[in-house]
C-alpha cells in the first residue's frame, strides 16, 4: 500500500523521483552568424533589434504621405491615383456600410460620384500614424466640402482610420474606415 501512495504522489508531481537523466547536446550553429563555438551574445543582439525596431517606429513618414496622398487624389478626382494606394485584398467601410475590396468601392460608389463632383476640398486635416513594423494605423480628422454639378453643396466633418502594410512597393492601404457628419453649430 506504501508503494501505491507513493506511485500517486510521483504521477500528482508531489514527489520526484529519481530518474537517470540522458544528457543532449544541441548545436545551435545553425543560427545565422553564430557557431557552437561561439555563443550567442544575446545582449548585442537584443540592443540591435531595439535600436531597429525604434528606427522602424519612427519611420511614420512614407505611411503618411499614402494617407496625404489618397486625401489629395480624392479632391483632384483621380481614380489611377486612388486604386494604385490600397492593397489588392483591400477592405473599406464607409459610414456604416462594408464597402468591399477599393476595387468594388471605386466600380459601385466612389467612382460613379466623381463624374457628379465640381469641387471637393479639405480643411484642417490632421493625420496620426502608429506604426508597428510592417504595418502602420492612421487615424485621421478633417472637413470637407463638396460641390455637385446639380448646384448641391455637401459639407461635413469626417474621422477615418486606416490600416497599412509596408511590402516591396512602398505603403498600401489594407483597410479603410470613415464617417461623416453635418457640422455642429
Amino acid at each position: 500500500m506504501h508503494i501505491m501512495i507513493v506511485r500517486s504522489l510521483i504521477a500528482a508531481g508531489l514527489v520526484s523521483a529519481a530518474v537517470p537523466t540522458m544528457a543532449q547536446t544541441v548545436d545551435h550553429s545553425a543560427h545565422a552568424g553564430h557557431s557552437a563555438a561561439k555563443p550567442m551574445d544575446h545582449s548585442a543582439q537584443d540592443m540591435n533589434h531595439a535600436d531597429h525596431m525604434a528606427a522602424m517606429n519612427q519611420d511614420i513618414s512614407g505611411a503618411q504621405a499614402a494617407l496625404i496622398a489618397y486625401r489629395r487624389a480624392l479632391t483632384e478626382r483621380d481614380a489611377d491615383a486612388m486604386t494604385a494606394l490600397f492593397a489588392d485584398e483591400s477592405r473599406v467601410f464607409e459610414n456604416g456600410k462594408a464597402e468591399g475590396s477599393f476595387t468594388h468601392y471605386m466600380e459601385h460608389h466612389l467612382g460613379p460620384e466623381l463624374g457628379e463632383i465640381t469641387s471637393f476640398t479639405f480643411r484642417e486635416p490632421t493625420v496620426e500614424i502608429i506604426r508597428m513594423g510592417h504595418m502602420a494605423y492612421g487615424r485621421e480628422t478633417y472637413t470637407y466640402r463638396i460641390e455637385l454639378a446639380d448646384g448641391r453643396v455637401i459639407e461635413r466633418e469626417g474621422v477615418a482610420t486606416s490600416v497599412l502594410v509596408h511590402d516591396a512597393e512602398g505603403w498600401k492601404i489594407v483597410q479603410y474606415h470613415s464617417s461623416s457628419r453635418s457640422p455642429r453649430g
